[in-house]
């Protein structure tokens, strides 16, 4: 295991080494984000270690000030879990890897305050004031879901106080910078059957009232008032699916007013913006496509080699997860962390037989029976001559092993395609108001991780394999705050598979500054056997602490990693 001084030394890596290192790699510095020497250090001050692996034990992370604690939503034990960082001094842990000084002051498991109904997971947690929310989804998961409401006393201590129906599968929750109104996106999710697909929708509660509005989708249906206003690039794909039902919220941000939300629709590779007050769908953005002609990837985990490379008639759909926003000369901007989702569903069956009877597509021994799937490797298509890499999609080095999806590319539905259109961006982007794309930071991800990594680099979060997710999503970014330090703006974006953190000035929002990446991760340790010595795995959500709240005198980034089970929380000063 590598010692904590020399993993500190091992990422502590900035703008300059990394141009050097790039060109010693032969790649192109162009069209990537610029760079300057660091205002800001991330120095781990805490952190809390669940000893739960690999079952989501510290997924969303929010802050409550007056108690100095963080609220973690941890699915493996079904509660919110109450952290005490109170005695947080500043100063950095001596062993970063192992290290567990955070306390857990309290768990609350939701299900006890309401006996009378049958839930499922806790997805998202949300707190300001002395009001906390959770959000909740039926243990039948295309069944309508809650919102839980407490009251936190200035030790943090919870009381409940009600709660309010609202609709399938609510995957996040947050307040309205006013505290007047909570917001959930239900995502709807289908069965993996595809027997029952519940439309997706947002939620605006009144939290005086505790009364729900819903914003749907229906509107936008075919034949209905406004399917003329779907953007044609808007994805909706699903099996015998409408619109409704079709698109996902997965995430929400809110303007620093209050009216308006961006809501990202991952699957559907889109945003929903809301109206909040007249709680009404304003617009559907459709959030186009990214061309890896001009933003090399490595395509391939057969190559036996970082391999990053233009590859002309590739794409990536933005699909962001988690989205942020912050405002700059008066104008709000949106931070998405660009992930990427397939749709690929396997439900349980006794046999072949018993999965084609009901429905199903093929069987499988090991995963069962196959309800849906866009999902193929494009080595596994019929690719166009005219596609400029048709000669390499048969080459499992080059683009065979990409994972693409089958509802895009053949344009004249001849059954060959002449584009590929693979999941995710492998990157972060900041839109306008609009939807519309402000900066992209290209192929920085996998070139600054290569750099830094080496073999590691595009590794997996539940075990340990260099190269291992380069045909997939790559690093895939899923978590992003934002955040002010000393004046100046900053974007953090954690990456799913790989694991660290990102570090980005967004002070200009049309121009970007990249600042460093930071892991704390020990890829010598095979994640999947001794995960309790491999460091943080897999962050999935992030909150930021202003200076004046944190019990250090600086700003505090928490981030929760679902792998790991760990809570880690960075000074940046």
């Amino acid at each position: 295991m590598k010692t904590p001084t020399k993993l500190t030394l091992a990422v502590a890596i900035t703008s300059a080494s990394i141009l050097s290192g790039c060109a010693q790699l032969g790649l192109s510095t162009d069209n990537q984000a610029s760079t300057v020497s660091a205002p800001a250090d991330m120095t781990i001050v805490g952190r809390y270690a669940s000893g739960q692996y690999h079952e989501g034990a510290a997924e969303i992370v929010a802050w409550h000030g007056a108690s100095q604690s963080v609220f973690v939503v941890n699915a493996a034990s079904g509660t919110v879990d109450q952290l005490d960082v109170s005695r947080l001094n500043g100063e950095a842990l001596s062993s970063q890897l192992l290290a567990s000084n955070i306390p857990l002051k309290s768990s609350l498991k939701v299900q006890k305050d309401i006996p009378e109904l049958a839930l499922g997971d806790a997805n998202s947690v949300s707190v300001q004031g002395k009001r906390m929310v959770v959000a909740l989804q039926n243990k039948d998961k295309q069944a309508a879901g809650i919102v839980a409401f407490y009251q936190l006393d200035k030790s943090g201590t919870p009381t409940f106080d009600g709660y309010v129906t609202v609709g399938a599968l609510p995957d996040m929750v947050t307040f309205t910078p006013d505290g007047r109104y909570v917001l959930s996106a239900n995502e709807g999710e289908p069965s993996k059957d595809y027997k029952n697909d519940p439309e997706g929708s947002i939620s605006i509660i009144d939290v005086a009232k505790k009364t729900v509005r819903t914003a749907d989708f229906k509107a936008f249906n075919k034949g209905a008032s406004r399917a003329s206003e779907l953007p044609q690039d808007v994805r909706i794909f699903g099996r015998n699916a409408s619109v409704a039902q079709d698109l996902e919220p997965e995430y929400i941000t809110v303007s620093a007013d209050s009216s308006k939300a961006w809501v990202s629709l991952q699957e559907n590779n889109a945003f929903a913006i809301v109206d909040i007050i007249n709680a009404e769908i304003e617009k559907i953005a459709a959030l186009g496509f990214k061309d890896y002609g001009r933003n090399p990837i490595d395509a391939s985990n057969k190559d036996k080699a970082v391999n990053i490379q233009p590859w002309s008639g590739v794409y990536g759909m933005y699909q962001p997860d988690t989205i942020t926003s912050f405002s700059s000369n008066g104008k709000t901007f949106i931070v998405s962390a660009n992930e990427g989702d397939a749709r690929d569903y396997w439900y349980s069956a006794a046999d072949k037989s018993t999965c084609l009877a009901t429905g199903g597509l093929k069987f499988d021994d090991e995963d069962g029976c196959l309800g849906f799937s866009e999902e193929k490797r494009a080595g596994k298509l019929k690719v166009s001559a005219v596609h400029p890499h048709a000669a390499d999609v048969a080459d499992k080095a080059k683009l065979g092993r990409l994972k693409v999806t089958t509802t895009l590319g053949d344009s004249n539905n001849d059954g060959e395609y002449e584009k590929l259109y693979s999941y995710g961006a492998r990157s972060f982007s900041i839109w306008d108001e609009d939807g519309g794309l402000v900066f992209d930071s290209g192929s920085d991800f996998e070139r600054i991780t290569a750099e830094v990594l080496g073999k590691d680099f595009n590794n997996n979060d539940d075990k340990t394999k260099g190269d291992s997710r380069s045909d997939d999503k790559g690093p895939e970014p899923e978590a992003v705050a934002v955040g002010e330090v000393d004046g100046r703006t900053y974007a953090f974006i954690g990456l799913e598979r790989t694991g660290g953190i990102f570090m980005y000035d967004v002070s200009n929002p049309l121009q970007p500054e990249y600042i460093r990446y930071v892991h704390n991760r020990d890829f010598s340790v095979d994640a999947k056997k001794d995960t309790a010595n491999a460091g943080d795995l897999s962050p999935e959500g992030m909150a930021f602490v202003k200076a004046e709240e944190s019990p250090t005198g600086n700003a505090l980034l928490i981030v929760g990693h679902e792998v790991s089970g760990t809570t880690t929380i960075y000074e940046v000063k």
